[in-house]
């Protein structure tokens, strides 16, 4: 993996661990040499992202909608900064420039960004590997939902292990390097649907 797409959210909470996490996060990618796409914005984890990748050497880029662009939430220190003209734009952008999708703890804009990669890879747009760092516990309700749908019968089998779910970055990143995409909805045959 050469570079990762990470979804997070722009907001700051009040606990503190959220923003470190994004630090972390950003180091240690960088420290991999695994460049980072992101929202392209510079206010909370976000920012604290960019930021630590940056500061350790990191390839940054990010990718924002014109809309969003001002002196207070464009991050115009990053490696490389795409402005585009939609949130569609955008995460197709993030698609064609990544190798994978790390997602970290956020609101609705970060699940439309993860819920949108399940997707596309359980369709076959991408046979990325799907990340999600459960800091904190911060998804164990998600993840409940997650296999809810598959027991109700929701998510085919094939598909019920695309979205890789770990604690620990290190053993995600693991997991995620390892990846081998299942038969895309596209590829298979009557019987199997």
């Amino acid at each position: 993996m050469k570079r990762l797409a990470v979804y997070c959210g722009s907001a700051t909470p009040e606990d503190p661990r959220y923003i470190e996490l994004a630090g972390e996060v950003g180091r240690t990618l960088a420290g991999a040499g695994i460049g980072i796409v992101y929202g392209g914005g510079r206010l909370g984890l976000m920012g604290a992202l960019a930021g630590a990748g940056l500061l350790a050497g990191g390839e940054v880029i990010g990718v924002i909608p014109k809309e969003l662009v001002s002196e207070e939430v464009a991050n115009f220190d990053c490696t490389d900064l795409h402005i585009v003209e939609s949130m569609h734009e955008r995460k197709a952008l993030f698609t064609r420039l990544a190798d994978g999708f790390l997602v970290l703890p956020g609101g609705v804009g970060t699940m439309d960004e993860l819920w949108e990669a399940v997707s596309w890879a359980q369709l076959g747009y991408h046979a990325q590997p799907v990340g999600l760092l459960n800091a904190f516990g911060f998804y164990d309700d998600l993840l409940s939902f997650t296999r809810h749908m598959g027991t109700v019968g929701f998510v085919r089998p094939a598909h019920q292990g695309l979205l890789m779910a770990e604690s620990d970055l290190d053993l995600l990143l693991q997991r995620m390097a390892a990846h081998e995409p299942p038969t895309p909805i596209f590829e298979m045959k009557p019987g199997e649907l």
